[in-house]
């Protein structure tokens, strides 16, 4: 073998070393790229949440980047906790904290859930409007469900200013409220609240011919819901209230040489609501003095605005009421939720002995 055949091997076998070792080097940046690719799913794009069930976050307008951690940490893997801090700490979620509630679901990752987060992505809450009775009441289960407190909200019901502009006063902005169930984000403020609920009024009244059924009876909407929430007082049976509508409805309408007004409603729930006293579990003479427009037994027509705030079906009651002749009632002596009725006075005095022996049978004072 010459001189120039050996040099001829040498160079092949150079050769040959040096691909082995570009494979060698290729085969450990695959791997290392597959782990860097492990670490990066696993702490960035794996489930975030240690809980098997939907938790929710709500972030307040003071809350910080740090507080929102300690608010995660509960809900949070190890390593989504990892990969949420190191996200969010190397991006600018922390220049700008979006308040609201948002969901930790189980199989999503620390990437979407710092997305949402950063791009204000709630998850809304189904809020009920209660039949309630005084609107700081409302204001109370309002700001146990919603970010603003019962303060921001009983202020803003007592906002003349603000009330007028939506067409209603002190006393009729029970009307407004209907007694749905809403998907509404949980950090509304309660202007913007109100005024979603001024939406949800008018497409209430839209539905179903009421505004139309209303304007028939010559009565306007806060009349309807007035009129609705003494009958929901009256009675929780809902197939009785169409009838109580009608007897009442019979009330206002009649005019005669006695009561050329039209006849007092008479209704014992207007007094508890002028006497401030819900509980009140039997009607006084005395009570039927009380000076409030609220006291139908002394001022005729319907109170300046509800005593509560009417539920759906005391107001479809009130616009598909019964009609008949009855101008009185009177709870059953049974204490079943409903009323005899009666044509004539010296019947309902009949019926109203029947409940007072009741009453005192039983002790109630």
């Amino acid at each position: 073998m010459n001189n120039k055949d050996f040099l001829q091997i040498d160079w092949t076998m150079k050769k040959k070393k040096t691909a082995i070792k570009a494979k060698h080097y290729l085969y450990m940046a695959l791997l290392l790229a597959v782990v860097a690719c492990g670490f990066v799913y696993y702490y960035f794009f794996s489930s975030f949440a240690a809980c098997t069930e939907k938790q929710y976050v709500y972030i307040d307008d003071d809350d910080t980047q740090d507080s929102v951690f300690v608010k995660l940490k509960p809900w949070a893997s190890k390593h989504g906790m990892v990969g949420f801090t190191t996200l969010a700490r190397h991006s600018s979620f922390g220049e700008r904290i979006r308040a609201g509630r948002y969901a930790v679901v189980p199989g999503e990752s620390a990437f979407t859930l710092l997305r949402h987060m950063k791009n204000g992505v709630q998850d809304p809450l189904n809020i009920t409007i209660p039949e309630v009775r005084t609107l700081d009441r409302l204001a109370a289960v309002l700001g146990n469900r919603l970010m603003a407190d019962s303060c921001q909200f009983s202020e803003l019901f007592a906002d003349t200013c603000f009330i007028d502009s939506l067409g209603y006063n002190r006393q009729t902005l029970p009307s407004l409220f209907v007694p749905n169930t809403y998907s509404i984000y949980w950090n509304v403020t309660p202007k913007a609240f109100v005024e979603r609920m001024v939406k949800e009024h008018q497409r209430f009244w839209n539905n179903d011919a009421r505004k139309e059924r209303a304007a028939a009876m010559n009565l306007t909407e806060n009349e309807v819901a007035t009129l609705a929430s003494i009958i929901d007082e009256e009675t929780a049976n809902n197939g009785e209230k169409p009838m109580i509508a009608g007897m009442y409805l019979n009330r206002l309408r009649l005019r005669n040489s006695e009561y050329p007004q039209g006849m007092p409603l008479q209704a014992d729930p207007t007094v508890k609501f002028a006497c401030g006293d819900f509980t009140l579990k039997r009607i006084y003479h005395k009570l039927l003095l009380t000076d409030s427009p609220y006291n139908t037994y002394i001022y005729p027509g319907l109170p300046p605005g509800p005593i509560k705030i009417a539920s759906v079906a005391g107001i479809d009651a009130v616009l598909h009421y019964v009609e008949h002749d009855y101008l009185y009632m009177c709870a059953k002596e049974d204490f079943s939720g409903t009323h005899n009725f009666a044509k004539t006075y010296s019947e309902h005095l009949i019926n109203a002995a029947k409940y007072v022996a009741a009453l005192n049978k039983r002790g109630i004072k």
